[in-house]
């Protein structure tokens, strides 16, 4: 596989992980989406364990007021997440950081 594919599979494979420990296993309850945060992201977001920093991620997630995250909605986070990184890495180097 490619490394775009292995990408892929991995996000795939990290939502699955989480998803369905409570009802739809499709999706995300509140509570898969805060383990995720946790422990995938925990470094990245710092505050992942803050019920009030996941209650507004939830919010902004779930943008079918469905009261779960679905996979494409998890993905739009990985994606923002993604840009913002690069976006950061981008700054620094032009700023003289490494290369």
């Amino acid at each position: 596989m490619s490394a775009i594919q292995q990408a892929m599979a991995l996000l795939i494979d990290a939502f699955h992980k989480y998803s369905g420990k409570e009802g739809d296993k499709y999706t995300l309850s509140k509570a898969e989406l805060k383990d995720l945060l946790t422990n995938e992201l925990g470094d990245l977001l710092g505050k992942a364990n803050d019920k009030t920093a996941i209650d507004k991620i939830f919010g902004a997630l779930d943008h079918d007021k469905s009261g779960e995250v679905d996979f494409q909605e998890y993905v739009t986070m990985v994606g923002a997440l993604s840009v913002a990184c690069n976006d950061f890495f981008v700054d620094y180097q032009k700023k003289g950081g490494k290369k």
